[in-house]
């Protein structure tokens, strides 16, 4: 019995240790392309560090905004935003224009890309996450 527990342990640590390698490998695949999709459509405003541009375009980096909600941060890209936010402490109110044209391979590659530099770490988002929210906006 005692070998039984060793052996499905031992099988429950290389799955588990398979599974973070095969995540992690897609995160990165991910945060690559969205390095590109970022640099053509989001740094004219957020910046090429994501520094953002005080009291006008928020930063992305180091983020609480970005990071407290994975579900708006997807939203906002398929939506737009016009409304007040604070990030970091710091109010903005110029609204964001929608990204729907952009698919949802690439909305979920460029919010990996985000959330995984300049200080911020996340979880993977996948491009599911975004169709289900693209199609469930359609919806209501």
């Amino acid at each position: 019995m005692v070998k039984l527990l060793s052996l499905f342990s031992m099988m429950t640590v290389l799955i588990y240790s398979a599974y973070l390698v095969l995540n992690n490998d897609a995160l990165q695949e991910s945060v690559k392309r969205g390095e590109t999709v970022y640099a053509n459509q989001c740094a004219s405003c957020h910046m090429s560090a994501g520094e953002g541009i005080g009291g006008v375009f928020p930063p992305l980096a180091k983020s609480d905004f970005l990071m407290e909600d994975r579900e708006r941060s997807i939203l906002v890209l398929l939506k737009g935003l016009n409304e007040k936010i604070t990030v970091n402490g710091k109010e903005y109110s110029i609204p964001m224009a929608a990204q729907d044209y952009l698919s949802d391979q690439q909305i979920s590659d460029v919010l990996n890309f985000v959330r995984n530099s300049w200080g911020n770490e996340g979880k993977i988002i996948l491009s599911e996450e975004v169709t289900n929210l693209r199609n469930k906006e359609i919806i209501k």
